[in-house]
Formats: structure tokens, C-alpha cells, sequence
């Protein structure tokens, strides 16, 4: 642990690995974004493509890339560092590996809300953010109060979770059923998690739930969710307004998880992999709440690259890769937690 201070009195502690990971991640998530930019059936390299993000390129890469290809990669990178950050957030609040949003239903809210506004109104990108954070937030309450105040973490909190989610899966099925064919269509491609067609208007939402709850998370409550990792009693001990933190926090991960998937659809297993990932790799105790976010980038970049090269001349749905990659590890964690006797 190392610390800063400031002049002006502050002080900043830190772990160097940690920063160290996080640097390392953050540079692979943008190097995929320019490799990514640089792909498809107008390639370019990525020098020329750094060269026309900083407004030196032709006219016709200038299009290409700020117009057509960088909206997709933004939003992939935002929806990557939103998943990773909420996921660790979660973890930490249950203080359990398989506390993620995909498994505690909130992905699922979050897809309940865009599917009602698809179904109901056929609305745009606006609507559809509108109706993911409505319908994340919406199912928060819900497990919270299920849940109940005083057991808004652990395993109670997973089990409430995945009761929900399966209510919720019921409910966005019969959704589907009720559309007509074209917004089913629409909301089926939304539905299996894809970056395909983004634009500034999609990520938008994210980007901006990013600045506001970024510093929110990592400066503001970032100590607390730490003690909070101790236990209740320790925590409250050290001066920690245990309810209110919990509720901040949680609060915070349901509403970029939703954003996540207004801009993205419910990209699977981002949020469960990339904070376990995080912790151990920089084998540092507590949420790693910034590793996490850069690794999520990272994550979904590096899926997303891979959806659109693995099989030439067909795209995937980045949603369908990180679901593959994702079951996989969400298998291995299982096997090794029963085999530490965790579960």
C-alpha cells in the first residue's frame, strides 16, 4: 500500500499492482478498440487510424472511422467498464464470487424495461435507456425489499436474485409473444447482446451514468465497500453508515448495469468474470473496483474482435461469445469453489 499527499492536505492511498494491472488492461482495451476500428471491408492500419482520431486523417477515413466505427467501439469499451465496475460492486455487497447482476436478475429488469418500451411504443435510443434504468431499478427495489434491509447481502440476497430473474425471464418471454413480428425481431437481435449498428446515441447514456457514478464508486465509497467486505459489525465499529452505503452502492451498480444494457442488450458474464479476474491478478483483498472496470473493457473489445473474425464473412453477437466464454468460467468457479468447500 503506498500513499499520497497532497498540498493541500490530502492523502490518496493505493496499491501499485493494482495500478500497474489496471494500466495494462486499459492499454489492451484501447489497442483492441484501434484494431477494431481498423477492421472490416475498408481496412486501415492502425497508424493511420490514430492519425484520424487526432483529426490528421482524408476525408474518407474521417468518415469511416469517427462516423461509422468509433460509436461501436465507444460503446463497447463504456458497456465493458460499466459491467466490470457493477460487477465488482455486487461481489462485494454479497461477498460472493457468483454475486453478479446476470445472476441476481438485474440484467433481466434491466431487459424487462427495454422490452416493454420496444413491445409498447417501438421507441429509440432514448426510450430504450429510459426503460432499462426503470426497469433495473425497478427490480432493485424488489429484491431489496424481498431481501429486507437487514439482509441485502450474501447468499439471501443470490437466492431472492435468481427467483426473480426466473419471474423475469417468464415475463420477457411472453413480452416477445405479444409484439408485433418486426419489433420481435428488433428485440430479439437486442435481446442476445450486440454492438452491431451503435452510435453516439446509444452509448451516450452509459458514458454519462460512467462520469457521474465512476467518481461516485471509486472515490466516494470505494473505503467504505472495503470495510463493508469485513463484516457488518466491523465495519459499523470503524463509522461505516453501513444501510446507507449499501443502498448507494447498490443503488449505483443496478443503474450501470442497466445502462450497460440499454446501450448493448444483456451481454452475458462480463460482470461475474471480469472483478474475479481483476482480484486475482492484482492478489489484492477488497472490490478492485478500478482493475475491474478495465478489465471489463478489455473483456468486451477483445469478445467483440473476436465475434466479428471468427467466422469470415458471418458476424456474432458479441453477447454470444462472452456467453460461451463466460459458461466456461462460470463452470471452473463452480468446480473450484465446492472444491474449497465454499459452496
Amino acid at each position: 500500500m503506498s500513499v499520497i499527499r497532497t498540498p493541500g492536505g490530502l492523502s490518496f492511498r493505493f496499491r501499485a499492482r493494482a495500478l500497474v494491472v489496471s494500466a495494462v488492461f486499459l492499454a489492451v482495451a484501447l489497442g483492441t478498440g484501434v484494431l477494431l476500428i481498423g477492421g472490416g471491408d475498408f481496412p486501415l492500419s492502425p497508424a493511420d487510424v490514430v492519425r484520424t482520431l487526432l483529426g490528421r486523417g482524408t476525408p474518407a477515413d474521417s468518415l469511416i472511422v469517427n462516423q461509422i466505427r468509433l460509436p461501436r467501439v465507444v460503446a463497447g469499451l463504456a458497456v465493458g467498464a460499466a459491467l466490470g465496475l457493477a460487477g465488482a460492486i455486487f461481489q462485494s455487497l454479497v461477498r460472493n464470487p457468483l454475486g453478479s447482476p446476470d445472476v441476481l436478475g438485474f440484467v433481466q429488469g434491466a431487459a424487462t424495461g427495454v422490452l416493454a418500451v420496444i413491445v409498447m411504443t417501438g421507441a429509440g435510443s432514448v426510450a430504450v435507456a429510459a426503460g432499462a434504468a426503470g426497469g433495473g431499478l425497478a427490480t432493485g427495489l424488489l429484491v431489496y425489499l424481498v431481501a429486507g434491509r437487514r439482509h441485502a447481502h450474501g447468499q439471501r440476497l443470490i437466492l431472492v436474485g435468481i427467483g426473480v430473474s426466473a419471474i423475469l425471464t417468464g415475463v420477457n418471454g411472453y413480452l416477445l409473444t405479444q409484439a408485433h413480428i418486426t419489433d420481435a425481431a428488433r428485440a430479439v437481435l437486442w435481446l442476445t447482446g450486440s454492438l452491431d449498428g451503435r452510435d453516439w446515441a446509444d452509448s451516450a447514456p452509459v458514458l454519462v451514468a460512467l462520469a457521474v457514478l465512476g467518481p461516485l464508486v471509486l472515490v466516494g465509497c470505494g473505503r467504505a465497500l472495503r470495510m463493508l467486505e469485513m463484516g457488518d459489525d466491523a465495519a459499523h465499529g470503524l463509522g461505516v453508515p453501513i444501510e446507507r452505503v449499501r443502498l448507494v452502492m447498490l443503488g449505483a451498480a443496478v443503474l450501470l448495469t442497466s445502462f450497460a444494457a440499454a446501450a448493448a442488450g444483456p451481454v452475458a458474464f462480463v460482470a461475474l468474470t471480469a472483478p474475479q479476474l481483476a482480484r486475482r491478478l492484482t492478489r489484492a483483498p477488497g472490490p478492485n473496483l478500478l482493475p475491474a472496470a478495465c478489465l471489463g473493457a478489455a473483456l468486451l473489445v477483445a469478445a467483440d474482435w473476436t465475434a466479428q473474425r471468427a467466422f469470415p464473412g458471418h458476424q456474432l453477437p458479441v453477447g454470444v461469445v462472452t456467453g460461451l466464454l463466460g459458461g466456461v468460467y462460470l463452470v471452473w468457479l463452480l468446480v473450484t469453489e465446492r472444491k474449497t468447500g465454499r459452496i
